[in-house]
């Protein structure tokens, strides 16, 4: 056999090797860290840190330690990071806000509109709404007293 001839099977045998391995598809496996950053719109390494703050975020780990996040983690990503880079929540405060209201997928859209009612001014609402302002100012009373703590 000469070298040409076994130049063209290697090819041959390289593909029919990587074709007997089952192809996952990413729905599947989930996102990387890389690709999950990009679709959140932040950088991967703060969705390393967010996954230090938050006990609700836990990506699968392949064996290699590689992250792959799930459907259900990219809404969790996109509620945090509304609550911290929209809303203006501190992470204690929207950690507290996900213990309290939940991060059920199908109410992150009504979650939000009670959040935005409930920084409006409380008129025709009630007093359920001036019950969550109340909420809302307290928390921010102990931010703010934790703040001036460090402080001094």
């Amino acid at each position: 056999m000469n070298r040409t001839k076994r130049r063209q099977e290697r090819p041959a045998r390289k593909a029919a090797r990587s074709s007997s391995k089952p192809a996952e598809s990413v729905s599947e496996r989930g996102l990387k860290i890389g690709e999950a950053a990009r679709e959140i719109g932040v950088e991967a390494y703060v969705l390393r840190f967010w996954e230090t703050q938050f006990q609700i975020l836990k990506p699968k780990h392949a064996r290699s330690k590689h992250r792959f996040y799930q459907p259900r983690d990219i809404e969790t990503l996109k509620l945090i990071k509304r609550l911290l880079h929209q809303e203006g929540f501190t992470i204690a405060g929207a950690n507290k806000y996900i213990r309290e209201n939940g991060i059920d997928p199908s109410n992150i859209d009504s979650q939000s509109a009670k959040a935005e009612a409930s920084s409006r001014p409380a008129s025709s609402s009630g007093s359920q709404a001036s019950g969550s302002v109340r909420r809302a100012l307290a928390e921010l009373r102990r931010d703010l007293e934790s703040i001036h703590k460090l402080l001094d």
